[in-house]
């Protein structure tokens, strides 16, 4: 490697559609010059899904990360010219909804918008009809309309790119097919080409819907299915003839009919139409021909016409015009993926310095350079990026199969309504834990994450739930919730409640340099007698949180460490010493949380060690037995009660759940679900990282500072944190003023009738008897009034002070 030279180190990017040539750009920007971008096929057009791309960039939706990418290549390409013409074309775009459930969709999505600062505006049907005349507007609902959205003239933008950082000294090689990844000691050393080698200290993947190609050659697995997609171009209309300058193709909005799975887009006199609606077509990478051995371009397969009639007919319904029209040209026009819908980005630790920038649309191209490009130079970008990163998917994620199903209904569902809370259908179940055959017995209704089945309510406490009258909920927050939860909610602050808290990652740290290395890792002060429990965080170099985390100390040099995700693992293994063992024992064990007012009762009984608040304190662990079960106890509390998690292995789980089921019974206890779990620590404002915080946040203005010690010694962000200043926003609690209203998250918060912030997270707290909203805002005195917007509607709130629950900590200390 040679990071000191002036030119930076010497970086190889394979591809050089939109992403590849944007990222070289970003990347000799910022200094790093020596760079060198190979392509199999001619430039600057060489022939994969960025040659076909028809532009369209609508920047909102419900991640925040990729309306931010989204709003970057806007900005970018808009300043971009070649041959004196912009390469972003601002006609706007325009949602239609022609069903009350796509209107009712469409006034949560200008919701995204206010909340991560796009403009848009919910008009009319004569409005949609003013923008786009040729629509049939009594099948029109309604419509919301971006005016800043548009098209992005995807191969112009790659020359401009190009030519920009060739300026700065890189270099652009076309007809070069890649055949191997050299590697030396866990790194990267040069990527092999047919018509040469090219030594490398970085190679960035950004080869598009071949990105599993390369992968195999630098052996990393890459998740993202190829898939084709149909495109067709009208015969010229009359309704179009002079309306369009050649040179720019359109001037109306970008449409979308998504209630059919159809968009559409002017080029000149004729449109362009995508369709969504037909079956999942699958592409094997492998087996794409080369660029001279295609028909077209290796991107663009044969149309498929027959897939595509449906399509025509509901095309012609919505835009009469076409009735009289044909079908001049079709193909179907392949890219990629993945099972989340998200790019993939970041570098592999399997092989050092090989780094993934795939998954990637026009769309957000410019933007995932740009944070590919500070990741590689800074160590950090700039935007929270947790939920695009390599690292975020579980081993039971990456098999073929579930790259496949899920990369499939990605497909189907692009244009769906989706719940936040909505799961895939299949494969499932995937991963069970112990106790699920007993969760099943019991009327569990299961969501999934990260493959895991979790239990959210139960259909066995439906008597408990008999004439709840808590407040009111339509028909999407309706959605993947019951009144159960109420019930379930209840019983853990009355008496005492089981819930299975296996999903949580579990890591085992070990070794004689643990203790020097979490206490380098991480916030807070890990130096305690075995026994002890720290609540801590995981901060980048710039003070942001990448995670929190439960450290237990078992032993002198024994840790178990509750994480979040599969990242916490990769990055503490990335800085771990040779004297430091990690191990992640999640799949080999389980975890009960026993928690109400009646805990002790249950467990006392259970064991010979003595549980008292005075022998076994909060925050405290101790290894014992419950029953004939050894178990790690741990005096935790995450709903604001009285109890612990238990922790065995996953072959004695059953045994666990039934020893404390059997001794519950006096007690009334219960299985509770995750919907209740949610409730009651949103009530003591315990944070969900992921949701509340990242990277973007700092302990602080989180609401986390108690985290940090900074007279601990040196701790990886602490100098980031000593020149912070007073904070310009605060994670900030609010409680709706309707006692019957609820909200579900991300909806924009508005002061003083202005957008000022976003709802995190949300949920109706059944023992306060209104709903707990947590919202990033401007530092507002407590009794401040906002609003927040629920599908169009501006419904009241109240700053609140914190903790909303149990403030002095009693339940949990007694």
């Amino acid at each position: 490697m040679s990071p000191d030279r002036p030119e930076g180190p010497r970086v190889v990017v394979i591809g050089a559609g939109i992403v590849g040539c944007s990222l070289a750009d970003e990347l000799t920007a910022r200094g790093w010059t020596d760079v060198t971008v190979l392509d199999q096929g001619p430039l600057p057009a060489p022939g994969g899904s960025t040659s076909h791309a028809p532009g369209l960039v609508f920047r909102t939706g419900p991640s925040k990360t990729l309306t931010a990418f989204a709003a970057y290549t806007v900005e970018k390409f808009n300043a971009l010219e070649v041959d004196g013409l912009p390469c972003f074309n601002p006609v706007g775009g325009l949602e239609l909804a022609t069903t009350p459930e796509r209107w009712a969709d469409l006034h949560r999505k200008a919701g995204f918008a206010a909340s991560w600062g796009v403009r848009a505006e919910l008009v009319g049907p004569a409005r949609c009809k003013e923008l786009w005349p040729l629509i049939d507007e009594t099948q029109v609902y309604g419509g919301l309309y971006t005016p800043e959205d548009g098209l992005a003239r995807a191969v112009p933008a790659c020359r401009a790119q190009l030519e920009r950082a060739r300026a700065r000294g890189a270099r652009f090689l076309e007809r070069h097919t890649v055949t191997g990844i050299e590697r030396e000691g866990g790194r990267v050393t040069a990527v092999v080409t047919d018509r040469g080698t090219f030594p490398a200290d970085r190679v960035v993947s950004a080869a598009g819907f071949w990105g599993p190609v390369i992968g195999r050659m630098a052996g990393v697995d890459i998740p993202l299915l190829p898939l084709a997609h149909q495109y067709v171009k009208t015969a010229p209309l009359p309704e179009l003839s002079g309306l369009n300058d050649p040179r720019t193709e359109a001037s109306r909005p970008i449409l979308r009919h998504q209630d059919r799975d159809l968009y559409f887009r002017e080029h000149t006199d004729r449109i362009g139409i995508g369709s969504y609606a037909h079956r999942p077509l699958p592409v094997d990478p492998f087996t794409v021909p080369a660029y001279d051995d295609a028909e077209d371009m290796p991107s663009s397969y044969p149309f498929t016409e027959e897939d595509f009639a449906p399509s025509w007919e509901d095309s012609r319904q919505l835009l009469p015009a076409l009735k009289g029209a044909e079908i001049a040209e079709g193909f179907n026009g392949v890219f990629s993926f993945t099972p989340d819908g998200m790019p993939v980005l970041g570098e592999s630790r399997a092989l050092r310095g090989f780094w993934l920038a795939e998954a990637v649309w026009v769309t957000h191209s410019a933007g995932v350079a740009k944070a590919v490009a500070e990741w590689m130079v800074d160590g950090r970008p700039s935007l929270d990026v947790h939920d695009c990163e390599l690292t975020r998917f579980e081993d039971a994620q990456r098999s073929p199969a579930y790259v496949a199903e899920r990369g499939a209904q990605q497909f189907v569902e692009v244009y769906d309504v989706i719940h936040p809370l909505q799961p895939m259908d299949r494969p499932r179940p995937l991963r069970v834990s112990p106790f699920h055959v007993r969760q099943q017995e019991l009327g569990a209704v299961f969501l999934e994450g990260g493959g895991w089945e979790r239990p959210h309510w139960y259909e066995a406490n439906a008597p408990l739930a008999e004439g709840f009258e808590g407040h009111r909920r339509d028909d999407w927050a309706a959605r993947h919730w019951s009144p159960v939860a109420a019930a379930e909610a209840r019983v853990t602050r009355e008496r005492v409640a089981l819930y299975d808290m296996t999903p949580l990652r579990r890591l085992e740290v070990t070794g004689s340099g643990a203790l020097a290395f979490l206490q380098r890792m991480t916030s807070n002060n890990l130096a305690k007698k075995p026994g002890s429990v720290t609540y801590t965080l995981l901060l980048d170099e710039a003070g942001g949180i990448r995670s929190d985390l439960t450290v237990a100390r078992l032993a002198p040099d024994r840790f178990q460490v509750g994480a979040n995700s599969p990242a916490d693992l990769d990055w503490l293994l990335r800085h771990a010493p040779d004297d430091v063992h990690l191990r992640d024992i999640t799949s080999g064990t389980c975890c009960v949380g026993v928690w109400g007012p009646l805990a002790r009762a249950l467990v006392q009984p259970l064991t010979r060690d003595d549980f008292s608040h005075e022998a076994f304190g909060y925050f405290k662990a101790r290894e014992t037995y419950i029953g004939h079960v050894p178990v790690t106890a741990m005096r935790l509390s995450y709903v604001g009660e009285l109890g612990w998690e238990l922790y065995t292995t996953a072959d004695l789980g059953l045994r666990l759940w039934d020893t404390l089921w059997e001794a519950g019974r006096a007690h009334g206890v219960i299985a509770a679900g995750r919907s209740a779990f949610n409730s009651l620590r949103l009530e003591k404002g315990y944070r969900a990282w992921g949701h509340d915080m990242t990277t973007e946040h700092n302990p602080y203005e989180a609401g986390v500072g108690f985290a940090v010690r900074m007279n601990k010694g040196d701790f990886v962000g602490r100098a980031a944190l000593e020149g912070l200043g007073q904070p310009a926003r605060k994670l900030t609690a609010l409680l709706l003023d309707d006692h019957a209203a609820v909200v579900l998250g991300k909806e924009p918060v508005y002061v003083d009738g202005v957008p000022a912030g976003y709802v995190t997270s949300a949920s109706y707290g059944y023992t306060l008897g209104r709903c707990v909203a947590y919202a990033w805002l401007p530092p507002l005195e407590t009794g401040t009034g906002v609003h927040i917007e629920y599908f169009g509607e501006k419904v009241p709130a109240t700053v609140a002070e914190e903790p909303l629950f149990d403030p002095e900590m009693t339940r949990i200390r007694r």
